[in-house]
């Protein structure tokens, strides 16, 4: 039996009596209610793009059977002591690289080992993520994104831009922005060289309305992409014509570059990393952006594994009663579920499809951008017409016999 989740706090706001199909639509109802709040926020975790983005486990495959195939066993033999300790986990792993990497140069002892292991290692993360998004298996992820942005991208120009903040160092955000032609503001800005800067945020895109009067209007198509844990597109550079030394490049279809990778690569110690600019301003853009007023942050495929990342939001709902969290997905074992708080609300679950019975996460990207996340495109009048219409019929008018 099909059973879907809609808590409010650790109350369930469903009826349970009722349908799988009535508990959708009172779900729908109330997330395109939130969707009417000033201030909207998403956040997204690798889940969104898992579809096309190998896991941890997966890319730790990768790294075996490259020892394997260069036969070099004095580094298996490292790799296979530490999986013996911390289990098949990549992210656990590399943590322990780094901290053994560190405690060498912290002593002055001369051992390549673990700078060869991490080199791979984070080589082998940056490829796998640098996916072709041509192919057939970014084609499904690709198009839910495609999707996402159609629906929330084009919003009343009386209301601020939707905040996409993303965990994930992939390219399907801009590319999807891309191929809709949807403008967007990632705090990078320049000609032919795009350089990061934080004040860009702040920047808003105008038309002008009449050529005789300064008259503008926000654009219909934009977003703000904040991407917390850098890009495989971001590198350093030394250029002296920039106060910040962050620069977006593209790496479609390249190696990783030399060392000069931005990537945030997911290890226990990358809260003490994401400390440094650029990371520390765009967690500063969150932290700003959730103590707005009348604002809600939509969570979806993000796992609260990030201390960094959780403490803006736990600091945001202790400062901003008028923050709003919904979360997509099973995070009752997690702190924010915790407490017992009206303003967390919590959508999980699954549903079964038409004749075949298939169980469907409803809590999955792909699911919530095809039935739950309303389009902002259409207008108030159209929907107050489909509405009346509606009612007509439903009452027995309007019928042909």
């Amino acid at each position: 039996m099909a059973e879907i989740n809609f808590l409010q706090g650790s109350r369930n706001a469903l009826n349970k009596s009722e349908d799988n199909e009535k508990q959708l639509e009172y779900v729908r109802q109330k997330i395109s209610d939130f969707f009417n709040i000033k201030n909207i926020n998403f956040l997204f975790g690798s889940g969104v793009s898992s579809g096309a983005i190998p896991t941890m486990k997966e890319m730790l495959h990768s790294v075996v059977d490259k020892l394997e195939e260069g036969e070099r066993n004095d580094l298996i033999e490292i790799m296979q002591e530490i999986i013996g300790q911390k289990g098949n986990d990549l992210e656990e792993i590399l943590g322990v690289l780094y901290s053994q990497r560190a405690y060498l140069q912290g002593t002055g002892r001369i051992d390549g080992s673990a700078d060869e292991l991490v080199e791979l290692i984070e080589d082998t993360i940056f490829k796998e993520i640098n996916v072709d998004l041509g192919s057939e298996s970014s084609e499904d992820t690709l198009s839910s994104y495609k999707k996402f942005y159609q629906k929330v991208a084009r919003r009343h120009k009386d209301y601020p831009r939707v905040n996409i903040f993303t965990t994930n160092n992939d390219l399907f955000n801009e590319t999807s922005l891309d191929s809709l032609n949807i403008d967007y503001n990632n705090g990078f800005g320049g000609g032919l060289r795009k350089f990061f800067n934080p004040a860009r945020f702040d920047y808003t895109y105008s038309k002008k309305l009449e050529t005789e009067y300064d008259k503008y209007e926000p654009v219909s198509s934009m977003v703000y992409l904040y991407k917390l844990h850098g890009s495989i597109s971001w590198k350093e550079t030394s250029d002296s014509n920039s106060y910040f030394n962050i620069e977006e490049v593209d790496v479609q279809g390249k190696e990783p570059s030399s060392g000069d990778n931005v990537l945030v690569y997911p290890t226990p110690l990358k809260q003490n990393k994401s400390l440094g600019a650029p990371y520390s301003d765009l967690i500063r853009e969150l932290q700003r952006k959730l103590l707005l007023k009348n604002s809600v942050l939509f969570v979806v495929g993000y796992s609260f594994s990030d201390e960094h990342i959780n403490n803006a939001i736990y600091q945001a709902l202790s400062a901003n009663s008028s923050l709003s969290i919904v979360l997509f997905g099973n995070y009752m074992d997690k702190p924010i579920c915790g407490v017992d708080d009206n303003r967390v609300y919590s959508l999980f679950g699954e549903i079964e499809e038409g004749v075949s019975g298939k169980k469907i996460k409803i809590h999955y990207f792909e699911y919530l951008v095809e039935n739950v996340i309303p389009d902002l495109d259409v207008s108030t009048e159209t929907s107050l017409l489909e509405d009346f219409v509606n009612g007509l019929q439903e009452a027995g008018f309007g019928r042909r016999s």
